[in-house]
């Protein structure tokens, strides 16, 4: 099955490049168009009722560098700006609905081996599969990377 549109979300870590590179020549060979994201999740989801002082500077100097950072991988991989998404929310439930906004028929991300309890309270991984109306491809990501 060849892929028509690809949408591959990036949490803009030390291995979000390679997994950008992989699914950008799985893009070009397949001929199909690709999309990037990366989700920020907001501090106040993060660290809940624990902050009790303005965020919203910091969460204004998040959002710049990581605008900064998609941009600067977009234009390395000849993805254009308009296939460039920023969202705000939690990952599981923000990847899957930019990809039905696009209407991607594959999402690719990275995952971590999760062992005992890590695998049994989930991952992003998981909750997107779970979510998502279109194949999700897994690219295992080392944990030194």
């Amino acid at each position: 099955m060849a892929y028509k549109r690809l949408l591959v979300a990036i949490d803009l870590g030390t291995a979000s490049d390679k997994i950008a590179v992989k699914a950008a020549s799985m893009a070009r060979t397949q001929h199909a168009e690709i999309h990037i994201l990366h989700i920020v999740e907001p501090l106040s989801l993060t660290y809940g009722a624990d902050l009790h002082l303005d965020t919203s500077v910091l969460q204004e100097e998040i959002n710049e560098q990581a605008e900064i950072h998609l941009s600067s991988l977009a234009q390395s991989l000849s993805i254009p700006t308009q296939h460039c998404h920023l969202a705000s929310g939690r990952p599981e439930t923000e990847i899957p609905a930019v990809a039905r906004q696009i209407g991607a028929d594959l999402i690719v991300l990275g995952s971590h081996g999760r062992w005992g309890l890590e695998l049994l309270l989930g991952t992003t991984t998981d909750g997107v599969v779970s979510a998502a109306d279109c194949d999700v491809l897994a690219i295992r990501v080392d944990r030194e990377t």
